[in-house]
Formats: C-alpha cells, structure tokens, sequence
C-alpha cells in the first residue's frame, strides 16, 4: 500500500471567500461539486486543499483525505486492527471509492483510491 497524496479538509461556510484567498496563493478550482471544492497548484499537482462545511454522502465531514493505491487493503488492515470506521467502503459516483475511519486523536480520515 502506498499514500498518492493527502489534502486536508478544511471547514468553509463561506467557500467562495476562501477561494479567493486562497487563489492569492496560486491555488486554483480544481473540483467543485457545490458542497466541496478542492484547490491546487498547477505546478505541483499534489498541493491541495479542499473546502467544505458537510459531506452529503456521509454522516460527517472529514479532516483530511488520503489518497492510497488500494483502498479496499487498507480499509480491510483497519477493520483487522479494530478501528471505528465512520463511513462504510462506498463507490461515489464522482468516480472514487472510499471510507471514513476515526484516528486515535479523534480526526476522522476520508482515505479513498480513484476508480
């Protein structure tokens, strides 16, 4: 298993706003479906963000995400271990399949793999 990239999820109940802000970074739209919008750099393809204030297919929001290679290994190491899983292994229909996990901090961790 290895991490592609991981993108922090940052509460924006006034998204748009922080776009701006942070396009005065050089970060631009990547994706946006209306309830989360990731930003990136476009020298550096991993530098990303997203902002969201809910996650509509999920009972919560995450922290961050994380990007692996096989999400379904990984989903079943944390099952093994015994971790909370927040989110059940879902297909989405904007092309990932993911889950939530909680981490021991209490962060809860969207880790998905492009289908």
């Amino acid at each position: 298993m290895s991490v592609r990239r991981v993108v922090p999820n940052l509460p924006a109940a006034a998204r748009e706003e922080s776009v701006a802000f942070y396009g005065v970074l050089g970060l631009e739209r990547l994706m946006d479906h209306g309830w989360i919008t990731t930003l990136g750099s476009p020298a550096n393809p991993v530098a990303q963000l997203s902002l969201m204030d809910e996650d509509r297919t999920a009972p919560v929001a995450p922290d961050l995400s994380i990007e692996v290679d096989d999400v379904d290994a990984v989903y079943a190491a944390f099952l093994e271990r015994g971790a909370e899983v927040v989110h059940p292994l879902t297909d989405e229909e904007w092309g990932v399949r993911r889950f939530f996990v909680r981490d021991p901090a209490g962060r809860v961790v969207n880790v998905l793999s492009h289908r």
